[in-house]
């Protein structure tokens, strides 16, 4: 493997990113939290024109930077974080959809564990399990932040899925009855296993933008500007 800068981050100054990173899946996401809650911006970049943002909140330098959809996209982002930018915490920040009547659109999920049919973490590192945990000790922050800011926020064991289309229009339902899982997205089983690997620490936190039980869903641009509780916790907890 090369050192920086990567074959995916073409910064070439690792003090250029903060020891904690927020990542969205979406780049203009990461780009929307810079520029409504951090000061003292600088930009670096990645490949395919999308960028990270290093700033201020609150006084704690922290980064925040776009993964792109799906586990091989996070997984290489997050594995060149951790091992070559001196990275110490992702905290993923993104959507998901709802299996369970008891996450409605617009609720903040805190993701303990993730199921996956995957064969990530299998490949990479010969983990053979098909459920990984997030970080405790940045869940227990986490739940802290957000009692602070009085934001509910509800644990979830989550699905991370391959798959965005089936022909199985009972898959979900299947991955819940039998996995347990609540709601979907598709990065942090990855994310997980990375940090597992490489010694680091990983955590998630979910907006339920749609949900497949009682069919409500949001626009793209809500998502991208709305889903702000998730956003106030992570940064919340970069504060620490």
């Amino acid at each position: 493997m090369s050192k920086i800068p990567t074959p995916h981050i073409a910064c070439a100054d690792a003090s250029m990113i903060a020891k904690t990173v927020l990542m969205p899946g979406d780049p203009l996401r990461a780009k929307f939290i810079a520029d409504e809650f951090l000061t003292d911006v600088i930009c670096f970049t990645t490949t395919r024109n999308m960028f990270g943002y290093t700033g201020y909140y609150m006084g704690k330098r922290i980064s925040v930077m776009g993964s792109g959809m799906g586990m091989p996209s996070i997984g290489i982002y997050s594995a060149e974080l951790f091992q070559f930018y001196g990275v110490e915490t992702i905290i993923r920040i993104g959507s998901a959809g709802s299996y369970d009547a008891s996450l409605d659109v617009y609720d903040t999920v805190l993701v303990t564990e993730a199921f996956s049919e995957s064969s990530y973490a299998k490949v990479a590192f010969g983990m053979r399990g098909k459920s990984l945990k997030s970080s405790a000790s940045v869940n227990t922050k986490l739940r802290a932040a957000a009692n602070k800011l009085n934001i509910e926020l509800k644990d979830a064991k989550i699905h991370s899925s391959d798959v965005f289309y089936s022909n199985n229009p009972n898959l979900w339902q299947e991955v819940r009855d039998k996995y347990g899982c609540k709601c979907v997205e598709m990065e942090s089983f990855a994310l997980f296993a990375n940090a597992k690997a490489y010694g680091k620490k990983a955590a998630c936190l979910l907006t339920i933008s749609d949900s497949f039980v009682n069919h409500k869903v949001t626009t793209s641009e809500e998502r991208q500007k709305n889903f702000t509780n998730m956003m106030k916790i992570a940064l919340e907890l970069a504060n620490k």
